[in-house]
């Protein structure tokens, strides 16, 4: 087919014996018609810039199939919630082939929503409209933010009815990844005992991302300890930027430590390190606080799966060092986003009363994070006036400054407050995708306007930019959009 030699595609993991994936054909909705296209996207992937028509727009609405490259269905298993579930894999979404960029980097296309596959289990293989606004406008807020992810390059409706608690509209989502392989898909293999898979896996894993590892002494165990790496980077991050993701399962945890699988997802209005978003998280598994820990233990059950291949010493010492490896980056992160460069031991004290403050007067984290940006334009009377104890807030302030003092720049002077706090601005943004935004966009778009829809993906590019005809955007929620719990169901 001539458009699929015009975009490259190609697919490695069809290239794995058939215990990887399943070949299955994409299911039709009816009419569909783009919801949103990622052109600055596009444009990197060697795709089109306006959303395309024709040929290319059939084949990524899962409409038009090509012979060359087939599009499969994943096998993987995981740990839901704590429990293991052997039947696992791509239940609603295809992996189209690859794509490479630009910059000579391969990327996984993915269509969510595509129908039934043999891993569908009791679903319908579907994604309605409200899900899929949700992960397209989420995945390109957080690369706007700069935490890893996967990516959003368009999003389709549709006529095709799908029933969830009421009938909605068919969509299809376009992800695309530099890697769909999951924490599940070791486990699958582990626990079937499928000892020459599991094995294939790993060295294809190394062999495409991260070849180095093939230099070191126990490649395997190399692999392992930059997976560990990677998860604890993304982890520092979404705790850093008050992001709870609400379903942790090791089958929605990617190899790469890239946010993956967007859900019940929410970031944080007031200030509360217990904030579960998911309705379905009954025991506060997945609460915001808690998702460092469940992090590690989703590598503890990686590193099980991994344990015919690397020795148990080996494990456990990449294990061991998670914690120190999240605490040292989120500190950094934490550092910058209050202007301190340099590293003093007091500072954890200060982070910690902060973090105090904030949950005890139930303080916007996204908001207090931005004035404090702004103390280089205004006075401190407009960050304590986000405290109902003011004075504890004066405190902290007059404590903080005091802090700020110790900074220099390079020429040893002392930091100006301008300085800092346009650094401060570059890393605290000043427009996040709070969920009340999503569900107005939601709503609008359900009545046939996506008008919202476009309007939020444009703002989430520049999070951190002064967009004064936006500033509506960077209002509290009201009462009705706070803390708002989200459902699995898509």
């Amino acid at each position: 087919m001539s458009f699929l030699t015009s975009i490259f595609l190609t697919n490695r993991f069809a290239e794995l014996p058939r215990a990887f994936f399943t070949p299955v054909l994409p299911q039709p909705l009816t009419n569909t018609r783009w919801v949103a296209w990622n052109s600055a996207l596009a444009i990197q992937l060697s795709l089109p810039e306006q959303s395309p028509q024709g040929d290319l727009k059939d084949f990524l609405a899962g409409e038009m199939v090509s012979d060359s490259v087939p599009s499969l269905a994943m096998k993987y298993a995981g740990h839901q919630f704590g429990v293991y579930n052997p039947d696992l894999g791509d239940g609603r979404g295809l992996l189209l082939g690859e794509l490479t960029s630009k910059n000579g980097q391969v990327f996984d296309l993915h269509l969510k929503g595509a129908g039934l596959t043999p891993y569908s289990r009791m679903g319908d293989g579907r994604a309605v409209l409200r899900s899929t606004i949700r992960e397209y406008l989420c995945s390109e807020a957080m690369a706007g933010l700069g935490i890893p992810t996967t990516r959003a390059l368009g999003m389709l409706t549709s006529d095709t009815p799908v029933y969830r608690e009421k009938t909605e509209q068919g969509a299809l989502l376009l992800r695309v990844a530099e890697s769909h392989i999951r924490f599940g898909h070791f486990e699958h293999f582990f626990y079937t005992n499928q000892m020459a898979e599991l094995t294939l896996l790993a060295d294809k894993v190394i062999e495409w991302y991260w070849p180095e590892c093939n230099k070191e002494p126990q490649p395997y165990a190399a692999m392992f300890e930059k997976i560990v790496d990677k998860t604890a980077q993304m982890i520092a991050y979404w705790q850093a930027y008050g992001f709870a993701h609400g379903v942790m399962n090791t089958d929605n945890m990617s190899i790469l430590g890239q946010t993956f699988d967007y859900g019940p997802f929410g970031f944080l209005d007031d200030y509360e390190p217990g904030y579960i978003c998911n309705h379905s998280d009954y025991q506060g598994r997945y609460a915001f606080d808690q998702q460092p820990r469940v992090a590690l233990w989703n590598l503890s059950a990686l590193a099980h799966a991994l344990s015919p291949l690397i020795e148990r010493g080996a494990l456990e010492s990449s294990l061991g060092q998670f914690e120190s490896k999240l605490s040292k980056l989120f500190s950094k992160l934490m550092r910058d986003k209050l202007g301190l460069h340099s590293k003093l031991d007091r500072d954890s004290q200060l982070f910690q009363s902060m973090f105090e403050l904030l949950h005890q007067n139930s303080v916007d984290y996204t908001r207090f994070m931005r004035e404090l940006s702004n103390l280089d334009q205004q006075p401190t009377s407009v960050v304590e006036d986000l405290f109902v104890d003011r004075q504890a807030a004066k405190t902290w302030l007059e404590l903080y400054l005091a802090r700020c003092d110790c900074e220099v720049n390079q020429q040893g002077e002392a930091l100006s407050a301008q300085d800092r706090c346009e650094a401060m601005r570059a890393v605290n943004p000043k427009y996040i995708l709070r969920n009340y935004l999503a569900q107005i966009a939601i709503d609008k778009a359900e009545e046939g306007d996506f008008s919202e829809v476009h309007a939020l993906a444009e703002l989430l590019k520049q999070p951190y930019a002064e967009q004064p005809e936006n500033d509506a955007y960077a209002n509290l929620p009201p009462d009705w959009g706070k803390k708002m719990e989200i459902s699995c169901s898509s």
